[in-house]
């Protein structure tokens, strides 16, 4: 690859432009957004150009990366698709994959699979912009892809891409991408739905001002640190996976009337039993594309 083309130069773009740099990526990165944004990108050495324009910035290039919110991506592949050089590979860090997929499989119709790849690095903290960016934010981090029917990842620009993205210190994992969306509901969403509800509710108890996290220490700071995530890529995010979220609230509301209920009984204990069977094991790395009946195995575990 001579030219990638990130649109998108906050954390999650930004983070990917500083990690190519570090592991001696000799191409041009090129990047798209506000003036602002450019300059920073550009100032901290993660970028070698820039444009706020989209379809200018793609010029030339052999790897797109589509790094904003998921309605902006839904919008970005159908107003891209014309203007993509012929052998141009487009891919994505969008939160959710359903949306985006098929978006892509209408805009790109029989050439789809040929020249859209939908990823999602999990990946991140709690701020957002280049300023944060980090060259080892992907370290250990796993890479999800969810590739289209018949997608071949074993050639050409495909294994170029995703031998940067093990370059850079992540582990990929394929699944399907509805798949994908019910997962990452409950290990992603709902943790994030969570922290909000939970620091929001301390905010209504005893006000914005009140010096809460140093009295609560470590678990508290940990569990509300994401509570800082910026809404305007979460709500993106909430609309593109309603259903799944929904689902995963309902049932951790069942859970939590059940423990509020039996504080002082034994199915306390139990709970905590259970909760304790929790796996620390890491996720497999997979970076070959088996037979969709593999693919939905290895998502069946990952759940």
């Amino acid at each position: 690859m001579r030219q990638i083309t990130i649109v998108g130069t906050g954390l999650i773009g930004g983070s990917f432009a500083l990690a190519l740099r570090k592991r001696h990526f000799k191409g041009r990165i090129v990047g798209c957004d506000r003036d602002a944004m450019l300059k920073v990108a550009k100032k901290l050495g993660a970028i070698d150009q820039g444009s706020a324009d989209p379809i200018e910035a793609v010029r030339g290039s052999d790897l797109v990366l589509l790094a904003t919110p998921v309605l902006v991506i839904v919008d970005l592949i159908g107003r891209l698709a014309p203007a993509l050089p012929a052998n141009a590979l487009l891919t994505d860090v969008g939160s959710t994959k359903k949306t985006i997929v098929d978006r892509a499989r209408t805009v790109l119709g029989k050439q789809a699979a040929k020249r859209f790849l939908p990823g999602h690095p999990m990946a991140g903290n709690e701020h957002s912009g280049i300023e944060h960016a980090d060259a080892d934010l992907f370290q250990n981090a796993v890479w999800f892809l969810t590739p289209l029917p018949r997608q071949d990842l074993g050639k050409g620009i495909f294994t170029e891409f995703t031998g940067w993205i093990n370059k850079i210190g992540a582990r990929i994992v394929m699944l399907p991408a509805d798949e994908h969306d019910h997962l990452c509901a409950w290990i992603s969403h709902l943790p994030q739905i969570i922290s909000t509800g939970l620091a929001a509710t301390l905010v209504d108890e005893f006000g914005a001002e009140a010096p809460l996290l140093p009295a609560g220490g470590r678990a508290l700071r940990e569990m509300t640190r994401i509570s800082a995530s910026p809404y305007s890529m979460w709500r993106d995010i909430a609309i593109t996976n309603k259903k799944n979220l929904e689902h995963a609230l309902l049932k951790l509301e069942q859970r939590l009337a059940h423990l509020r209920e039996n504080l002082t009984t034994r199915q306390l204990a139990q709970e905590f039993e259970l909760a304790h069977r929790l796996s620390q094991k890491p996720f497999v790395k997979d970076v070959s594309r088996e037979k969709e009946s593999s693919t939905k195995s290895r998502a069946s575990r990952l759940r």
